[in-house]
């Protein structure tokens, strides 16, 4: 093969692969809603129900008729993930990088955010600054307070959580793969 042929195949590779990649991925958000459509678990704050290494798929709020919280959950029986409610990833306060949590309840501006303690939901001592949803960890261990209640020292981004807002919300989780996700995490970004 000369180096004409060669370079010709090698473009024709190349393109190929793009539009395997664009169909993939304009598949996706066109079945999603979202993008991203899925995501790596990174750390153990969902355990037992997600873990680290997990790939979990996502679908945008609109195309499940919403967010139901985990105080809905309770009352109507609906479970995801081993829990009451939906588990959902949003970015803290619009940006920043992504968390996986459950939204546990709806606040307005004002309410006291409350949080799961021991299969309840109790009232927290912290006002809730805007209106959202109040979201938590499923790891006792870890997360004993919503991410809301969480002093801006320990917060992922450096300061306080507010409640979520719908535009905040990537994506309401659906089904993982376990393990898949750890070589996601190989790469750091």
């Amino acid at each position: 093969m000369d180096t004409e042929s060669k370079t010709y195949q090698f473009l024709k590779d190349v393109v190929s692969t793009l539009i395997i990649v664009a169909v993939v991925v304009g598949g996706g958000i066109a079945i999603t809603g979202t993008w991203p459509f899925m995501v790596a678990v990174e750390s153990g704050s969902m355990e037992p129900n997600m873990y680290p290494g997990d790939v979990v798929f996502l679908l945008s709020p609109s195309r499940t008729g919403g967010v139901v919280t985990w105080e809905e959950g309770v009352e109507s029986g609906y479970m995801s993930f081993g829990n009451y409610g939906d588990v959902i990833v949003y970015k803290p306060n619009g940006y920043g990088k992504p968390i996986i949590h459950r939204a546990i309840a709806y606040v307005h501006k004002g309410d006291y955010i409350p949080a799961i303690v021991n299969g309840k939901l109790v009232l927290t001592n912290q006002i809730a600054e805007s209106d959202g949803y109040i979201t938590q960890g499923d790891n006792v261990r870890t997360n004993q307070l919503p991410d809301q209640a969480v002093p801006a020292a320990f917060s992922p981004i450096g300061e306080k959580i507010q409640p979520v807002k719908e535009e905040w919300i990537i994506g309401v989780a659906k089904f993982r793969i376990p393990y898949i996700g750890y070589v996601r995490l190989l790469i750091p970004i």
